[in-house]
Order: structure tokens, then C-alpha cells, then sequence
């Protein structure tokens, strides 16, 4: 779906995206975690957060389920619903990007187009999608809530991975083995590739803070 109003204009704020960054110390850039329910994205997400926060960066996380209790508390989880609260997001996080900061999406952001429909919003720098891989069967065991026994039992429709399909990143700019990986060597991986492309200064050696 395609949104125009030519009755609105771009309005160009006084205060520049370099000048937030300058502020700040650091580029800002969008994170976009990706994954299976279950997979450890929101997890991942906070943990490189926390670590970011540490180093003085500005950052935020857009979570899937706190985005559900306002901005996308309208939409189900239909196909269509999907792409709807994907594309909401992904303008949010573009906004917040010229904002100056370090955004960190977690969502299970079931399809390809949207995905790539999310990137297309800002340059090809500031955009890094994150695949948080982790087979079915280590989702399920870690489903505290249930959710997938739900699906299985045809309580909960739509489900990914269940009832409504997962489409696996075909060239993420970074894949985490959330499945087998402890949480710190994946918070870890991450970090290096946000120095590795200029988002944040070089770790210092052996990583410390």
C-alpha cells in the first residue's frame, strides 16, 4: 500500500543529523534484529543496548510487543497486519535515525519485501539487518508463554514458522547463531561489526570499556 499527500512538505530542521551525531560521539544507524519467535532478538536487542549505554552512545530499542501496546495496538497479525506494523516501524526508525541515534528493532519481521521495503527508507550504511538465527525446535523449548504449543493446537493463527511463514534473510549484513551462541559472544559479534562500519569508535584492545 502506497501513502501520498501532496498537501505536505518536508520540513528541514535547523538542527542537522551531523550535528546530533557530533553531539552524540557516534553515527546513528538502524539495527533491525530478525527472527523466529523464541529466537532471542528482544534479548539480543536490550544486551547490545546496555553495552552501547555504557559506552555513552544515545540509543533506543523498538520492541515488538511494547509497539503493539500503542503506536500498532490497531493491527492483528494477518499478512497484511504484518506488513503494516512493519512499515510503521521501519518510518519510526527512520525518523529516529535523523534524530541521531543508535535504533535497535526487534521483530520477527516475517517477509522478505517488507524487510527490504524497511532499507530502502535510508542509505545502505545506516541500515543493518541482523539475522538472529535459531533453529524451530530450540524456539519451541524456550516458548515459556506457550505460544507455539497454542499454534500447533490451532488456538493461535497466523504464527510464524507455524501457521504463517518465516522467509530467512537471504543476505543479512550479520547473522548471530542465537540458537547455540551465549549471549555475550553474540552481544560481542555485534559490537565488533558496529566498529567494523564506523557506527561506534573502535573497542579498546581486549574489548574492555
Amino acid at each position: 500500500m502506497e501513502y501520498e499527500n501532496k498537501q505536505v512538505v518536508w520540513h528541514r530542521a535547523a538542527i542537522s543529523r551531523q550535528n546530533r551525531e557530533a553531539l552524540n560521539g557516534h553515527r546513528s544507524a538502524i539495527l533491525w534484529f530478525t527472527g523466529l519467535s523464541g529466537a532471542g532478538k528482544s534479548t539480543l536487542a536490550h544486551a547490545v543496548e546496555e553495552r552501547l549505554y555504557l559506552m555513552g552512545c544515545r540509543t533506543f530499542v523498538l520492541d515488538g510487543d511494547n509497539v503493539r501496546q500503542g503506536l500498532c495496538a490497531d493491527l492483528g497479525f494477518s499478512d497484511q497486519d504484518r506488513r503494516e506494523n512493519i512499515r510503521r516501524i521501519a518510518e519510526v526508525a527512520k525518523l529516529m535515525l535523523e534524530s541521531g541515534v543508535i535504533t535497535l528493532t526487534a521483530f520477527i519481521s516475517p517477509f522478505r519485501a517488507e524487510r527490504l521495503q524497511a532499507r530502502n527508507l535510508v542509505a545502505a550504511a545506516d541500515f543493518i539487518e541482523i539475522y538472529c538465527r535459531c533453529d524451530l525446535a530450540v524456539c519451541e523449548r524456550r516458548d515459556t508463554k506457550g505460544f507455539y504449543q497454542k499454534a500447533r493446537l490451532g488456538e493461535i493463527k497466523w504464527f510464524t514458522g507455524i501457521s504463517s511463514p518465516y522467509e530467512v534473510p537471504q543476505n543479512p549484513d550479520l547473522i548471530v547463531e542465537t540458537g547455540r551462541d551465549a549471549l555475550e559472544e553474540c552481544v560481542d559479534k555485534v559490537m565488533d561489526f558496529l566498529a567494523a562500519k564506523g557506527v561506534i569508535h573502535p573497542l579498546p584492545e581486549g574489548g574492555e570499556l
